[in-house]
């Protein structure tokens, strides 16, 4: 589904992403987790091009994503990705903020995109907000409305840009209940957080970055028990203490 290749990335003479390749089946839920100032979100945001690269392939679903000429609406319609700060648009309701994309991407009809966004905005707990503007929720809902809208564009792949850590502490349930009801149903996901207990649970593999590079890779199990990377051991050793 996602293959990282050679990826390599600076700011000026900075070097944020360093010669990363790594694969993401398709089904698979992968974490990404580090320290502050790692590469995490910077990486996960290449794969839409959101960030641009300097040099490296990225290969979605077979489309290498920064090929010249690639037609970058397409390209995104097909990758679903969550922020850290919603993005809703302030002046449309709930109901409305899932139905925007597939009637303007897609060409869904209207009532076809009002069916499917009362579905979804059912299947995240939110049936009852769907009149609701953004500033009538709270941060956690939001947050729901946010992945109920992009579910509406049926992507193949979703990424999370840390979708809990702009949440008050008791909103994370809620969010990363509806994440763990993704990962069961299927859905193939890159979640950068530093949610030890979702990774734990949910995770089927673990990426460990630090100074732009995945110095560890492993199931759960092994990197929560037996991590080899010195670096690796004392991240979690602070996250535990």
């Amino acid at each position: 589904m996602l293959e990282f290749i050679q990826i390599q990335k600076s700011y000026g003479a900075t070097r944020v992403l360093s010669d990363i390749s790594e694969r993401v089946e398709a089904g698979e839920v992968v974490v990404v987790c580090g320290p502050s100032g790692s590469g995490k979100s910077t990486l996960i945001r290449t794969v839409n091009r959101l960030e641009s690269i300097d040099s490296g392939r990225i290969i979605v679903n077979g489309q290498d994503v920064h090929a010249a000429g690639k037609d970058l609406n397409s390209l995104r319609a097909g990758i679903g990705f969550v922020f850290q700060q919603f993005n809703l648009f302030p002046h449309c309701s709930a109901l409305e903020n899932v139905m925007m994309a597939p009637m303007s991407v897609r060409g869904t009809t209207r009532a076809e995109a009002r069916e499917q966004a009362q579905e979804l905005l059912a299947r995240v707990g939110l049936a009852h907000k769907s009149q609701c503007f953004p500033g009538e929720l709270s941060g956690g809902q939001q947050q729901r409305v946010a992945i109920a809208r992009t579910l509406a564009m049926k992507p193949p792949l979703i990424l999370f840009d840390e979708p809990t850590s702009a949440l008050d502490p008791e909103m994370v349930g809620e969010v990363l209940a509806v994440m763990k009801d993704l990962a069961r149903q299927g859905m193939t996901m890159v979640c950068v957080t530093h949610e030890m207990g979702f990774a734990r649970e949910v995770a089927d593999k673990v990426w460990f970055l630090d100074a732009g590079r995945v110095l560890e890779r492993a199931t759960p199990e092994a990197f929560f028990n037996t991590p080899q990377h010195p670096r690796a051991q004392k991240f979690l050793s602070d996250t535990h203490r």
